[in-house]
């Protein structure tokens, strides 16, 4: 009996300590991971605006002083703590010791501090240097503290810093980031094959020399949904970074070879509108194509029923969110009436040009082109390529109507811009931006940016549509792939593969 009772216990012991092994993390092994688009101009984070660039480099093989993790947090990047002063202009930041760039040239605070100064120049190339501009002064008083001293208080520091535009990049080398980018990340860069992908390896200088735990990562481009399903299915890669076709989600889900993980974004998905271009340039016009457009028929036909509908530029899972979507209730007669007010009571003609690669811009655009039909307003779709959108949309403002996400969190800000691609220009959101980016607590900063998404929805500056859900699909061996994109990021920094 006692023999017996002895095997039973080794027994139970074993089972227990293999299921143990089979949740912790085993190193080595290659990924291949897809995203539609490929970066359009290059790997620099800080000189293009493109998300497709953060999906690939962000926290793989650049890595900022702060890091976003998959919970939306700000944690320690190259920075190990920071301290902020009592009145929030004076922000001391630890580094790590010992942190090397691949190049071998060491991280320390005056890189750093060449980092922020180049962000904040006058010839800066980079996308926002808004986000940098707020620093007076900064200062190194040894090789691991750095001191800004803002002019002011802005509430969103610590969220640039943990952008892409915030990444650190090598005093030598850095006017080669776009095609050989060298960073500190756990992956450095080996190649990029224009068209297909961009090959990354483990960096075994890594800072965290228990990260990461895979040798190898492979950013594929494959912008078609269908052929995306196809190379995972076929073997060809091991992740889908979001699915953008939800259609073919429940298709995945019964297959036990795969995994769909279901989460949400920060992406904002709306028909961006060049608020310059006739007749868009009317306020009531604007108010008219919200009201004639169904944001839940527009999720329910186009996401399949995937995505929660906004009414301005902010998303639910984001502090300080307000609930507009009631201000511009689904009203047909309503938007014809404006229409009428605004000149056009026998409606009007435009066009909308949807970028390639992104099929739930194109379903999306269909469907809206459907409903303003019901009111008058007859669209002529064109698609575009990616590369013709980022030149002529995004650069040259050539539009009148498009459809596209915007993924960075906390971007509110750019309708601030009046020379944004929505050449949106108004005296009251920057007034209100301006008290939200300096309000000194939780309770005025919930009122002023309430403020700010107010004012836009009011304007109708875009028709806000819905927010992107987060569907990556995957073979089921790989584990810890984030459930929810708080950042722009495919990061495989503590991804491993199930032996």
């Amino acid at each position: 009996m006692k023999k017996t009772l002895f095997v039973l216990l080794a027994l139970m012991f074993i089972a227990a300590s293999q299921e143990v092994l089979a949740d912790t993390p085993q190193p080595g092994g290659r990924l291949v991971v897809c995203q539609a688009a490929e970066p359009p101009t290059g790997l620099d984070p800080t000189a293009g605006t493109a998300a497709a660039i953060d999906r690939v480099v962000y926290s793989n093989i650049y890595e900022g002083l702060v890091k976003v993790n998959d919970m939306g947090q700000f944690i320690p990047g190259l920075a190990e703590k920071w301290d902020v002063s009592p009145g929030g202009k004076i922000y001391t930041f630890h580094l790590r010791q010992g942190v090397k760039f691949h190049n071998g040239e060491p991280f320390n605070a005056r890189v750093a501090r060449w980092n922020l100064e180049r962000a904040m120049a006058a010839d800066t190339k980079n996308i926002h240097p808004e986000y940098f501009r707020v620093i007076g002064k900064i200062e190194t008083p040894d090789d691991h503290t750095l001191i800004t001293y803002l002019k002011e208080v802005d509430a969103l520091f610590i969220a640039h810093l943990a952008e892409g535009d915030g990444v650190m990049l090598p005093m030598k080398g850095y006017e080669k980031a776009n095609s050989q980018p060298v960073g500190t990340g756990p992956f450095k860069f080996v190649k990029w094959v224009r068209g297909d992908r961009v090959e990354m390896e483990r960096f075994s200088g890594y800072w965290n020399p228990g990260l990461p735990y895979l040798d190898k990562v492979t950013i594929k481009f494959i912008g078609d949904p269908s052929a995306q399903i196809a190379a995972l299915k076929a073997g060809d890669i091991d992740v889908i970074g979001n699915i953008l076709a939800p259609e073919l989600v429940k298709d995945l889900e019964k297959d036990n070879r795969f995994k769909v993980i279901s989460g949400s974004t920060t992406g904002e998905v709306i028909m961006s509108t060049n608020n310059k271009a006739a007749p868009f340039d009317n306020k009531k016009v604007r108010q008219a194509v919200a009201y004639a457009i169904d944001r839940q028929a527009v999720i329910d036909l186009a996401m399949f029923g995937y995505g929660a509908p906004i009414g301005s530029h902010w998303p639910p899972t984001t502090p300080y969110y307000k609930d507009l979507t009631r201000r511009f209730g689904y009203n047909p007669e309503k938007a014809k009436a404006l229409l009428a007010e605004a000149g056009y009571p026998n409606g009007f003609e435009a066009t909308i040009k949807l970028p390639a690669p992104y099929a739930y811009s194109k379903r999306a655009g269909e469907v809206i082109a459907d409903m303003l039909t019901q009111v008058g307003i007859k669209l002529k779709i064109e698609i575009v390529d990616w590369g013709v959108w980022i030149d002529r949309i995004f650069k040259n403002k050539e539009y009148q109507l498009t459809m596209i996400g915007h993924v960075e969190p906390w971007d509110i800000g750019i309708y601030a811009n009046p020379n944004y691609y929505f050449q949106y220009d108004s005296q009251e959101f920057r007034d209100a931006l301006d008290k939200a980016l300096k309000a000194p607590n939780e309770a005025e900063k919930a009122k002023w940016f309430g403020r700010c998404q107010e004012i836009i929805a009011e304007d109708a500056v875009n028709g806000f549509l819905f927010v992107f859900p987060s569907m990556p699909a995957m073979k089921a061996k790989v584990m810890d792939w984030w459930r929810n994109y708080p950042a722009i990021a495919l990061d495989c920094t503590k991804v491993w593969l199930k032996k």
